[in-house]
């Protein structure tokens, strides 16, 4: 999806606009001495689909307080009608390393964590571990309160390897049932070792999931320890980090424990600012050359992606 942006002159307020929009249509029917008569036009019957877009001003400050008036949305050379336009709220999975090299970082793990699950709202969030093997805690059943407390009952780091790509796939797995339009895992990886086996394979029901893959991985520990005899390891970093960008994420490389925090509060950021924007499409077709703009004089639009309904 390409995103423009449209801006204009504008004077005033949207209310004021509107105002001078049709004080200039009442004075251009008297000069003309004609009358119109105004009926909505016959609707439109086809399917929709929704774009996730995130809006910065000038400044690269974030701007929530948007309408569907504010937007404008072409497939091609086709403009579509805009239907509905809503902060995102779409379900978040949320993966700890429990390996080996992740026993000194469990604790800061687990606190930046439970910050990041705080700050991104009343989402259905699950929660689950990436050691060997990957297993999920929770399920989107779980209240929040279930959540928290077996975030805080996580058992200490193992001495087995840590299956970052495994863990993906299974947070792909237990998101594929919401059945929702978008969703995000998010992986906080004590090493940028991955021992998951059959990697390659791994890649494509992750990308298929149709997720948002945000990695936070701690650079400083770079030793094999606890990935097993035999167990060959991924390949290198920039394999994942191409992963992380073909999916629309964030991929965040830090040096210190301390760190995980702030990297989370970034991904919390951004999804505290993304907008879903429904949009009317004839049935049947396709997505194609999808461009979002802004009537917000100096705003930008960043797009994440355009799903059916």
């Amino acid at each position: 999806m390409r995103c423009i942006v449209l801006s204009r002159v504008a004077e005033g307020n949207r209310r004021a606009r509107k105002a001078r929009r049709k004080t200039l249509l009442g004075v251009l029917c008297v000069l003309c001495g004609c009358f119109f008569v105004f009926v909505s036009a016959s609707p439109q019957v086809g399917a929709s689909r929704v774009a996730l877009a995130t809006v910065v001003d000038p400044r690269n400050r974030p701007i929530v307080d948007v309408e569907a008036d504010d937007f404008v949305i072409h497939e091609g050379a086709n403009a579509r009608e805009i239907l509905s336009v809503h902060v995102a709220d779409y379900p978040v999975v949320v993966m700890l390393d429990t390996g080996g090299n992740a026993r000194n970082d469990l604790p800061m793990m687990e606190r930046a964590a439970a910050q990041f699950i705080a700050r991104i709202g009343q989402r259905p969030v699950a929660l689950g571990t990436f050691g060997d093997p990957p297993a999920m805690l929770t399920t989107f059943d779980d209240e929040r309160p279930k959540l928290m407390e077996r975030l805080d009952a996580m058992p200490a780091a193992s001495t087995g390897a840590s299956l970052l790509l495994q863990g993906a796939a299974l947070a792909a797995q237990t998101l594929r049932p919401t059945g929702s339009l978008f969703s995000a895992i998010v992986m906080l990886s004590a090493s940028p070792i991955d021992a998951s086996p059959n990697a390659d394979a791994l890649v494509s029901p992750i990308v298929d999931a149709g997720a948002i893959l945000h990695v936070v991985v701690n650079g400083a520990n770079r030793s094999t320890r606890g990935s097993g005899d035999g167990v060959p390891l991924s390949g290198p970093p920039a394999a994942l980090r191409s992963l992380v960008e073909q999916t629309r994420g964030q991929y965040t490389t830090i040096y210190t424990a301390a760190s995980y925090r702030a990297a989370l509060d970034q991904i919390a950021d951004r999804m505290a600012t993304e907008i879903m924007i429904e949009y009317l499409v004839p049935t049947q077709s396709k997505a194609t050359d999808v461009k979002v703009g802004v009537r917000i004089p100096g705003a930008r639009v960043r797009g994440f992606g355009v799903a059916p309904r």
